[in-house]
């Protein structure tokens, strides 16, 4: 479970649907560079890989991973 966001605090949504591991990451890693710190950014991915690969993929960034809500991933970008 994850904070309730309101759609004005998510400042980029990366629609990963459909996508295997490890694409999910990279599509979202690709993506977050154009965004400005400090933002929380939604990744849509049904991968259930995606469960263990984006809060790997925080940590790894520095990203601080703000939970999980079905099949959406808030990350704030560092």
């Amino acid at each position: 479970m994850t904070q309730d966001f309101g759609e004005s605090e998510v400042a980029l949504e990366v629609d990963a649907l459909g996508l295997l591991c490890p694409l999910p990451v990279l599509r979202l890693r690709k993506r977050m560079q154009g965004v400005e710190p400090g933002a929380v950014v939604r990744l849509l991915a049904d991968d259930p890989a995606a469960h263990v690969d984006v809060p790997h993929f925080c940590v790894e960034g520095g990203h601080a991973f703000l939970g999980a809500e079905g099949t959406a991933f808030y990350v704030r970008k560092a």
